[in-house]
C-alpha cells in the first residue's frame, strides 16, 4: 500500500508540473501586456514606445528580433518604423515579402521555414546582412478596422511560433497599433501648434522692418545652445518656442517708438522695456500643453541679467530660467550682428568682446561657454538666415571643423595653418558680404 501511495503522489505531481508551468507562463504573458499598457499610458514617444513593446515581444516569444513596418499609403510600400539590430530605413514595395502579403490580405502568418516560402522576399536579407529562419507576421488595424501596418518577429530560438504566440502578439499587434494612431494624431496636432507659433513669430518679424528675421535667429541660436549643453528633448522644445515668441510683446509697443531709428530718449526706453511685460502677459493668456506651461515666464525673462540689474523683474541668478539665460545671450548677440539699415555688422571679434566683458554680470558663465562652442558651419547659417542658396557645399564642409571660440583665437592670434587661415577667410566673406539693394 505504501508503494502504491507513492506511486500516486508521482503520477499526481506529474500532471501538476506542466499545468503549473503553463499558469506560470501564462502569468508572464500577461504582466508583458500589462508592461506595455503602462508604456503606452506614459509616453508618446512613439520610437521609444515601439522599442520597449518589441522588446518585451521579442523576450516572451523567445525570438531574436522584432520589426514594426508601416504602410506609405502614397507609395504603395512598407518601411520600417522601427527594427531591431537595423540602422538604415527598410522600404519596399506592397506587393513584396511576408510582410507585404499580410499588409495586403490582413492574414496571419506564421513562417517554420523563410526560404521554402515563395512570398518570402530574401533581398531585405542580402541588404542587412540577417539570416531569417522563421517568422511570426501579423497586421496591424487602427480603429476604424483599417490595416495600418504590419508587427513581424523573427526567429523563434527554438523551434517553430506556437499557437500561444500568436494570440499574444495579437494583443500586443492591437496596443502597437493604438500607439501609432494616438501618436499620429498627437503629431498632427502638435504639426498645427508648431505652424501657428511659427507663422505668429514671421508676422511679428514681418512687422517690425528694422529687426527682420531676429525671432527666427534668436531661435536658432538658443536650440544649438541648449543641445550643447545637453538638455532634455522637452526642455529644448520649451525653450524653441519660448525664442520664438519672446518679443511678441512688441506688438503693444507703438510704432513711432518701435521703428525710430535714431537714439531713444528715456521715455521711450521705458516704453520699449514694457514688451518683456506684455509679452507674459500676452503668453499667459495662451493655454499651453503641461510640459510647455512656462514659456510666458522663460520668453518675459531675456532682458533679466545675473547680477540683478535686467527688466523687468530685476531677477538674480537662479531666479532667472535656464532658458531665459539662453535667450538673454542669443537676444544680445543677435542685436549685435544683424545688420541694419543705418549700420554693417559689428566685427565679429568687437561682438565677443562685449559678451565676454558682460559674462558674469548680464550673462550666465556656462551659457557663454557653450554658446562659443557653435561650430562655424552652423554659425554662418544662422547669421545668413535666408540666404542658403548662396553658400557653397566645400565651405560650410570646412568651417564644420571649428568653433566660434576657434575663429576668435585665430583672428586675434593669427592662423597656425594654411586650413585656420582659410577658415577665417572664408567665414569673413560670408560675414561682411552685402547685397543688392543693400
Amino acid at each position: 500500500m505504501r508503494t502504491l501511495k507513492n506511486s500516486t503522489e508521482i503520477k499526481k505531481t506529474d500532471h501538476a508540473e506542466p499545468e503549473v508551468s503553463r499558469l506560470k507562463q501564462e502569468v508572464e504573458r500577461l504582466s508583458a501586456l500589462l508592461e506595455i499598457s503602462d508604456y503606452l499610458a506614459s509616453t508618446l514617444d512613439l520610437d521609444e514606445l515601439l522599442l520597449r513593446v518589441m522588446e518585451v515581444t521579442r523576450k516572451q516569444l523567445n525570438a531574436e528580433r522584432c520589426t514594426v513596418f508601416l504602410i506609405d499609403f502614397e507609395r504603395d510600400e512598407l518601411w520600417s518604423k522601427i527594427a531591431m539590430g537595423v540602422q538604415e530605413e527598410i522600404r519596399f514595395s506592397l506587393d513584396k515579402g511576408i510582410a507585404g502579403h499580410v499588409a495586403r490580405t490582413g492574414e496571419i502568418l506564421n513562417i517554420k521555414d523563410a526560404y521554402a516560402d515563395p512570398r518570402f522576399n530574401p533581398e531585405v536579407d542580402k541588404k542587412t546582412g540577417y539570416r531569417t529562419r522563421n517568422l511570426l507576421t501579423m497586421p496591424m488595424r487602427n480603429k476604424k478596422n483599417e490595416i495600418i501596418g504590419v508587427f513581424q518577429v523573427l526567429n523563434k530560438k527554438e523551434g517553430s511560433f506556437t499557437a500561444e504566440d500568436i494570440e499574444l502578439l495579437k494583443a500586443i499587434s492591437s496596443i502597437a497599433a493604438t500607439a501609432i494612431e494616438n501618436a499620429s494624431l498627437y503629431d498632427e496636432l502638435n504639426q498645427s501648434f508648431v505652424s501657428f507659433v511659427e507663422t505668429l513669430s514671421i508676422t511679428l518679424d514681418a512687422r517690425d522692418y528694422i529687426t527682420s528675421g531676429h525671432s527666427r535667429r534668436v531661435t536658432l541660436y538658443s536650440v544649438q545652445v541648449a543641445r550643447l549643453m545637453r538638455l532634455p528633448k522637452k526642455e529644448i522644445e520649451l525653450i524653441r518656442y519660448a525664442a520664438l515668441l519672446h518679443d511678441i510683446g512688441k506688438l503693444g509697443i507703438p510704432e513711432i517708438v518701435l521703428f525710430k531709428n535714431k537714439k531713444l530718449t528715456e521715455e521711450e526706453y521705458n516704453i520699449i522695456k514694457r514688451h518683456a511685460v506684455l509679452s507674459k502677459s500676452i503668453l499667459s493668456k495662451i493655454r499651453f500643453q503641461r510640459h510647455l506651461k512656462e514659456i510666458p515666464q522663460i520668453a518675459a525673462a531675456h532682458h533679466e541679467k545675473i547680477d540683478g540689474s535686467g527688466y523687468p523683474q530685476g531677477l538674480r541668478g537662479d531666479e532667472i530660467p535656464r532658458g531665459g539665460k539662453i535667450l538673454a545671450l542669443c537676444d544680445v548677440f543677435d542685436a549685435l550682428t544683424s545688420r541694419r539699415q543705418y549700420k554693417d555688422r559689428m566685427d565679429i571679434v568687437e561682438v565677443m568682446d562685449i559678451l565676454e566683458r558682460e559674462t558674469g554680470r548680464s550673462f550666465e558663465p556656462f551659457v557663454v561657454y557653450h554658446f562659443k562652442n557653435i561650430t562655424l558651419n552652423v554659425l554662418i547659417e544662422i547669421l545668413e538666415f535666408g540666404h542658403k542658396e548662396d553658400f557653397k557645399a566645400q565651405d560650410l564642409e570646412l568651417l564644420r571643423n571649428y568653433t566660434l571660440k576657434d575663429l576668435i583665437r585665430i583672428r586675434k592670434q593669427g592662423a597656425e595653418n594654411d586650413e585656420e587661415f582659410q577658415v577665417a577667410e572664408i567665414f569673413m566673406y560670408y560675414y561682411q558680404r552685402k547685397y543688392r539693394g543693400e
